[in-house]
């Protein structure tokens, strides 16, 4: 049987309203403007309203991908929602999505590989429209991560922000589509960033909330280590199963983590800048929703044309990595 590709053919995205810039940060713990900028690259970061939960971002961003695309949701097979910040541990957030966009009885499920979590989603739905399971798949990341962010610890209230993008992913009619997938993890990496508590291993208790293990942890000086080496191999092992070289890239949307690891890892692909698209500054590091968000602003900018060869590269907690390479 011939496998067909699988394609995005509309994105949508949403952002909250609310700007936590790096002055109102100074303000709050002990940090600088220069410090966060030379650092991180983030200049300011999107943050949802107390009222406001993933499914609410996620809803917006797939109502956009939707019109975009001229979907309608009872034409939808499937719902995949990325995510590290689910409405609550159950039911799934995709299921609350599911209802609120009038999709029924369709298979919906949660997928959380942190900031890889976009990439596996999409890498999920390739390989259901590619064996012709199902046709039309939703797949959406949102981050509500102030929810889970100590405001105390500037550690991490620098870097995290709130978002969802959304794609549409259907049967490819031509050569365009996902050319190669490939998703790695390694779990001895697992201590580097979490929350500790409000699982099986550690529920909830008062000590727990008094220790304040309900918030994000993270060893960001180790993931940094991690991340250049881990992109660049991810890189290469999706351009070598798609038997295409760095010279075949027209474009390229990494994780939106820090841009020294941003800049690292172009310069080890030997892509200029001007191939790379960068919203890390406007947007701060939303997790799984940072490349979809980036994806749905490039296009909305005209940065991608069709037939350019679109590369995606994340890289998270887990740890978790993915690449994706399409012709657009």
């Amino acid at each position: 049987m011939k496998l067909r590709r699988a394609k995005i053919i509309s994105t949508g995205s949403y952002i909250p309203e609310k700007v936590v810039t790096n002055a109102d940060l100074e303000k709050m713990v002990e940090t600088s403007d220069e410090w966060i900028s030379t650092r991180t690259g983030i200049k300011k970061r999107h943050i949802a309203r107390d009222d406001e939960a993933a499914s609410d971002l996620a809803y917006m961003a797939s109502v956009r991908a939707l019109e975009k695309g001229g979907i309608s949701p009872d034409e939808l097979d499937m719902i995949i929602v990325a995510t590290i910040t689910p409405d609550m541990l159950f039911p799934a957030t995709a299921c609350i999505l599911q209802d609120r966009l009038g999709a029924r009885k369709i298979p919906a499920f949660d997928l959380e590989a942190a900031c890889s979590g976009f990439l596996y989603g999409l890498s999920v739905a390739n390989q259901f429209i590619s064996t012709g399971v199902y046709r039309t798949i939703l797949v959406v990341a949102a981050e509500a991560l102030s929810k889970i962010i100590d405001w105390e610890d500037r550690n991490t209230c620098v870097i995290f922000a709130d978002g969802a993008g959304a794609a549409i992913v259907k049967a490819s009619d031509d050569d365009s589509g996902i050319i190669s997938c490939y998703l790695g993890a390694d779990g001895s990496g697992a201590n580097l960033v979490g929350v500790p508590a409000g699982g099986s291993r550690m529920p909830a208790s008062v000590e727990t909330v008094k220790q304040r293990q309900h918030y994000m942890k993270m060893k960001g000086n180790e993931l940094f280590k991690r991340a250049i080496k881990i992109m660049v191999q991810a890189v290469d092992r999706t351009l070598k199963m798609g038997n295409l070289t760095y010279e075949d890239l027209d474009f390229f949307i990494p994780h939106q983590a820090n841009i020294r690891i941003i800049q690292a890892v172009t310069k080890r692909i030997n892509l200029p800048m001007e191939k790379v698209y960068i919203n890390l500054h406007e947007c701060g590091n939303m997790s799984a929703a940072s490349i979809a968000v980036a994806l749905d602003q490039a296009l909305d900018e005209g940065k991608i044309n069709k037939g350019d060869k679109v590369l995606l590269t994340s890289f998270g907690g887990g740890l978790t990595w993915a690449s994706i390479i399409m012709e657009w």
